[in-house]
């Protein structure tokens, strides 16, 4: 507040030596209330656009659009909640922690290759291929916040699939 303060004051606001991460870090005091109402938030709108991408999908010729737009726009809005909760600073150095940052780089990746598909290169079906990408992705980023969850869930792949070739 007090940089808005200097700068509309006509004095230059550039003179602390901080950098952008702390200024983003100053930004986000926001009290717990306010924090847990902007996870509802975006937990909401993210679920509500991905459900409703969902039903667009029986709708004839633009479908498959309004599926992919609406599905990648509520998984971004879905992601941006839990900064609200941890702050976007700790989160987004909690996505690059080495137990996350391989499904951070898949799930960024198929998320913008998902809009690639559809309207650059309009090839629905690897479109909706990047969308099954990036369900995996978020499952998997999802998981790694689970204490052992993705170990059981690698390990129970791994009884199958020895139940399989048997």
């Amino acid at each position: 507040m007090d940089k808005l303060r200097a700068v509309l004051g006509g004095r230059d606001g550039n003179s602390d030596n901080g950098n952008i991460l702390q200024a983003a870090d100053e930004a986000s005091t926001l009290g717990w209330g306010t924090r847990v109402k902007g996870f509802i938030a975006c937990m909401v709108i993210g679920v509500v656009c991905t459900i409703l991408g969902v039903c667009c999908l029986f709708i004839p010729k633009t479908g498959v659009i309004l599926f992919i737009v609406f599905y990648t726009f509520g998984n971004v809005c879905s992601f941006v909640s839990t900064m609200f909760l941890m702050g976007p600073i700790k989160q987004l150095k909690r996505m690059c922690d080495k137990t996350r940052a391989f499904a951070t780089v898949v799930m960024i990746i198929c998320l913008v290759l998902t809009l690639c598909a559809a309207f650059w290169w309009k090839i629905f079906a690897l479109s909706l291929l990047f969308v099954i990408l990036q369900v995996l992705a978020f499952a998997w980023y999802s998981l790694s916040y689970i204490p052992f969850a993705r170990d059981a869930i690698l390990k129970f792949f791994s009884m199958l699939c020895s139940m399989c070739t048997k």
